[in-house]
């Protein structure tokens, strides 16, 4: 199937008008990018990470567009014709609404939907991972083979930080461990520890899409439910959450990122057993030593710590542990 990238370049002002123009046309599935929005969001979420891609940045720089796809075929082309039309006529109505610039790019699902699969293929982890996306084939032969289909917006074990936590994980997960994965994603650390022997994992996010992917990876490795809890909202401040997923976990898992580390530094013994552990990663370079000093302060001792391409992971334990 073919489709159609329509995007409509306008103003802050503008987009609600143009997004209810294209609403009352029965265009549906608007994406919106907007400057403004973009730096709100950064400004009030600052706590969830350390750094912002330059590329995205500047491709953000100035942007206030709306974008929707259309099937290419004749029933695409009467809404594009129509779109056209009104658009024209918002132009004219009312110049608040900036350029009001139409584009259009003819695109293959495999463009904008499956793409990015082209570039995920399966990987060699440590000495006994095998991370395989779900749509390819691959002999693991002795190595445990853990199957993933991470969606859009989740992680894949292709990042330094993913890496160095199942490096750790491999090592350190014993047959029966209770294992607790904050800010889980697709659920790649907590399903690899529960198919590295653990016999219980609970796993939570603040994204609540993360759940159904989370299950579904859980699914794909046979994983069921009776040994594997996933749980959308905020470890740190939802009472609920922290209720159900109780303590007494042998390994602790947060691959989030610096604030939230130091966040839970304080609170993270209570969520162990005695002789449990807690690893971390998520930690960009410049402030390791900020995260080290944390940890350090809240009683805990660091096993091990790790470093690959700019990001760092500690393995830490209570500092009373034998």
């Amino acid at each position: 199937m073919k489709w159609m990238e329509v995007h409509i370049d306008t103003s802050p002002a503008g987009l609600d008008r143009v997004s209810g123009l294209l609403e009352e046309l029965g265009i549906e599935g608007l994406m919106i990018e907007d400057e403004g929005d973009f730096r709100s969001f950064l400004e009030n979420n600052q706590q969830y990470w350390d750094y912002v891609d330059e590329a995205l940045d500047e491709s953000m720089r100035g942007k206030c567009r709306v974008t929707f796809y259309l099937e290419e075929n004749e029933a695409g082309y009467t809404v594009l014709a129509q779109a056209r039309i009104a658009i024209s006529a918002l132009k004219k109505e009312d110049p608040s609404c900036g350029p009001l610039l139409m584009t259009l790019e003819n695109v293959a699902d495999s463009d904008w939907e499956n793409g990015w699969r082209a570039y995920y293929k399966p990987m060699e982890i440590g000495r006994r991972l095998l991370v395989v996306p779900d749509w390819e084939q691959a002999d693991a032969g002795d190595r445990v083979a853990l199957r993933l289909d991470p969606g859009l917006a989740f992680g894949t074990g292709s990042h330094a930080t993913t890496r160095l936590c199942l490096e750790v994980l491999e090592r350190r997960v014993r047959p029966g461990d209770r294992v607790l994965d904050l800010g889980c994603g697709s659920g790649i650390l907590s399903i690899a520890a529960l198919l590295l022997g653990a016999g219980y994992a609970f796993a939570c996010d603040i994204d609540e899409k993360a759940v159904g992917v989370a299950y579904s990876n859980a699914a794909l490795n046979q994983i069921d439910k009776e040994r594997y809890t996933v749980r959308a909202g905020d470890v740190l401040g939802d009472a609920g959450l922290q209720r159900e997923m109780g303590a007494g976990y042998d390994l602790v898992i947060a691959n989030i990122v610096a604030d939230v580390i130091l966040a839970l530094a304080p609170a993270v013994q209570t969520l162990m057993k005695e002789e449990g552990a807690f690893l971390c990663s998520g930690i960009i370079d410049t402030r390791t030593a900020e995260v080290r000093a944390g940890l350090l302060s809240s009683g805990l001792t660091i096993l091990e710590e790790r470093q690959d391409q700019g990001w760092s992971c500690f393995l830490c334990q209570k500092e009373t542990a034998k």
